[in-house]
């Protein structure tokens, strides 16, 4: 009876461990979920920060081949320093949310926190985030909130100048 007991307990562990494997690979595919945000909402955000001494902000697309080249540097930093936040904010259409933007972010396997700007008119809100942005992408602010210092860059990063560039900040 103990023998039979045994292999019914094996059984039930091994079906709770492949519930538990399961329920990972599913939230694995899902991906991280992208927030759809207003032109306000991302002033606010730029505003009051994500709580990191340092926060880079990159604006980019699917559609913009120098910003998908540069996201892996992006995610180089997110993952190496634990003091900065790096934040993606796409310019893509809100209706390719599901079509484009989700699978690039699950296919490049981002971790970096990822926004969707909902604005059809950029003109009303490009120099409320940057006075010197002409509204071309990639565009990056990366802010100091030790000492409230703020850089803007209109331009697409080699990663070694990103590089530099943060660990200037971080030393």
């Amino acid at each position: 009876m103990t023998f039979f007991l045994s292999i019914i307990n094996t059984e039930t562990k091994m079906k709770k461990i492949c519930v538990f494997l399961l329920i990972l690979i599913v939230s694995d595919v899902r991906g991280q979920d992208v927030e759809v945000i207003r032109y306000q909402k991302l002033l606010e955000i730029l505003e009051n920060g994500q709580g990191s001494d340092i926060e880079v902000y990159n604006f980019w697309a699917t559609w913009c081949r120098p910003c998908v080249k540069e996201i892996p540097y992006f995610e180089e930093i997110n993952n190496r320093y634990e003091n900065v936040d790096v934040i993606l904010i796409s310019f893509d259409d809100v209706e390719k949310l599901e079509s484009r933007v989700k699978p690039f972010i699950r296919n490049k396997k981002l971790k970096s926190r990822v926004y969707l700007i909902d604005e059809t008119d950029y003109n009303a809100f490009i120099d409320k985030v940057d006075s010197q942005w002409s509204g071309a992408i990639p565009a990056t602010i990366i802010i100091d909130r030790r000492n409230g210092k703020r850089f803007f860059y209109e331009k697409e990063f080699e990663r070694e100048e990103l590089m530099e560039l943060i660990k200037q900040l971080n030393p």
